[in-house]
């Protein structure tokens, strides 16, 4: 029963409460969602005790009543204008110790802590027809999109199609790629271009809208190299200095072999070119050549948006798994 279980926020969070973290993550993930690698303890760390941008963390730890960790909540408060509206869940619970009331207790200190933040809509994604799901529809949260997640084989994707489409000639365009932050003179077309993905397909989650400048683009690479996270970023330039669209993948710290999609965006000017595929088969292309350890990459997609899962099915992507954007409007003031 809950009142066995002891929910404590978390400060200054230790190296032990990190572990106890990583452990309940683990063991929730390898029930709810086996394909799915969990985070390395290193990345859970960094995580937690790392600054991220433009938002700021609330962290939650229920103990049992030996002191074992059972459940954690997360809450990520952004606070940028235009966002400052939202909140983002993590929830989990240790499956041995679920059914015990502990996942709402957590939920409760969430939510109150959503009211004194005056946050009006808190965001959770959860696996498709998992217990998360269940769990969400039991507490009033309504599903708001629907997201497809793919995984693209390096190995078994095919280099004659890959270099082909990668050395196409697109007249007009050139690309160009860096690591980690952004090259100053590339600082302000890339924030520009950063702001096409304000019309990507959020269903009905009330996401807000994020502004970029020349700024906020460095200062998100910073954050990801604090962590220890790697960002490659290939872009199209069009002769008029405008960057037409970008990709970017995500390598986490370690021995990496699977590597993330970040954003892929093609700015509304430069559509119907086939821009989208050339940057990212031109991904592959530098995945392959800078990070042979690199097998596969895993992206996610709004089932809406047809355009990209059309080129990510054009590159070799597969789906392997759904998962689902639930929002709970929460009464604030």
């Amino acid at each position: 029963m809950s009142e066995h279980v002891h929910v404590v926020p978390l400060h200054s969070i230790s190296v032990t409460e990190a572990d106890a973290w990583h452990r309940v993550v683990a063991a929730s993930m390898a029930h709810d969602v086996p394909a799915v690698p969990p985070p390395s303890p290193e990345r859970i760390q960094a995580q937690l005790t790392k600054p991220s941008l433009n938002s700021h963390r609330l962290t939650w730890l229920a103990t049992g009543p030996d002191g074992s960790p059972v459940g954690v909540a997360g809450l990520r408060l952004f606070t940028s204008s235009g966002r400052d509206h939202l909140a983002e869940l993590e929830l989990h619970v240790d499956p041995a110790y679920r059914r015990l009331g502990t996942g709402s207790l957590l939920l409760s200190k969430v939510v109150a802590a959503c009211r004194a933040e005056d946050r009006r809509s808190l965001i959770v994604e959860v696996a498709a027809d998992s217990p998360g799901e269940a769990f969400c529809e039991r507490r009033n949260f309504r599903q708001a999109l629907a997201l497809n997640h793919l995984i693209l084989r390096l190995d078994q994707s095919d280099e004659a199609t890959v270099l082909r489409v990668a050395e196409a000639e697109h007249p007009g365009y050139r690309l160009t790629g860096w690591t980690g932050t952004v090259p100053d003179d590339l600082a302000a077309a890339f924030a520009t271009a950063k702001n096409a993905m304000n019309d990507m397909p959020v269903g009905d989650l009330d996401y807000g809208t994020e502004e970029w400048d020349a700024d906020r683009v460095r200062a998100m690479a910073q954050v990801i190299a604090d962590r220890g996270d790697t960002l490659l970023t290939l872009a199209a330039v069009h002769d008029d200095g405008a960057m037409a669209g970008y990709t970017e993948i995500l390598l986490p710290q370690g021995a990496v072999t699977r590597a993330q999609q970040y954003d892929t965006a093609v700015v509304p000017a430069h559509r119907g070119h086939g821009l989208g595929l050339w940057l990212k088969t031109a991904m592959v292309r530098r995945l392959r050549a800078e990070h042979p350890r690199v097998v596969e990459i895993e992206t996610d997609c709004a089932e809406a948006n047809v355009h990209m899962l059309a080129v990510n099915h054009a590159l070799g992507f597969r789906s392997y798994r759904r998962t689902r954007e639930f929002q709970l409007d929460v009464p604030v003031g």
